[in-house]
């Protein structure tokens, strides 16, 4: 799990553990735990911190070594990161972002987005979803059918291979109105009329007679 961790992360989390690690032995309390990961941008809950505890200190003495942090600190970090592409999930079907997605556009999603599902598949995941039957599915219910029918990576990459493609389709739009706008012929400027005189004026201008009219 921690072979997935960049360079720059894993000296960016040895910084923060060596700060709580107060002898150098290389371990730092449970109780530290928390403060830890909070002084590195995360929120875990108690409970949350709980269970990874429970995980690390297999024997109870209370303590963790730097590779345990490590593992437990790329597993919250992927954890995060699939939060974070359900959520971006959740909002493309959330069409009125009302908070709530239909049961209707959940069959769309399992069906077209998803993996090869039969109706009856389809049903069953929405019936566990849709609990009180209102045929409105909330963002928990829809982690929690994601989740457990393991079928979100799928969704969330096709979900972003269509946000590409529409972000290329509006720019292709985009250039085609302005090469349209550059072939439309421009009107030429308008030339300033000079009037020519009139036979009238010219004579009015050679006689003498013309300043007192």
């Amino acid at each position: 799990m921690a072979d997935q961790l960049t360079d720059d992360q894993i000296s960016e989390f040895k910084e923060a553990f060596s700060l709580f690690d107060k002898d150098g032995d290389g371990c730092i309390t449970t109780k530290e735990l928390g403060t830890v990961m909070r002084s590195l941008g995360q929120n875990p809950t108690e409970a949350e911190l709980q269970d990874m505890i429970n995980e690390v200190d297999a024997d109870g003495n209370g303590t963790i070594d730097f590779p345990e942090f490590l593992n437990l600190m790329a597993r919250k970090m992927k954890d995060t990161d699939s939060e974070e592409e359900l959520k971006e999930a959740f909002r493309v079907f959330d069409k009125d972002q009302n908070g709530f997605i239909s049961a209707a556009e959940l069959r769309h999603v399992m069906t077209n987005l998803g993996e090869k599902l039969t109706d009856e598949e389809v049903d069953e995941m929405i019936r566990e979803a849709d609990v009180d039957g209102d045929g409105q599915i909330n963002y928990e219910e829809f982690v929690k059918v994601m989740m457990a029918n393991n079928i979100w990576e799928c969704t969330t990459k096709k979900i972003k291979k269509m946000k590409k493609k529409r972000k290329k389709k509006k720019k292709k739009t985009k250039n085609a109105k302005r090469n349209e706008k550059e072939m439309i012929p421009q009107k030429p400027a308008k030339l300033e009329s000079r009037r020519t005189p009139s036979r009238l004026n010219l004579l009015c201008h050679r006689s003498p007679y013309c300043s007192i009219l």
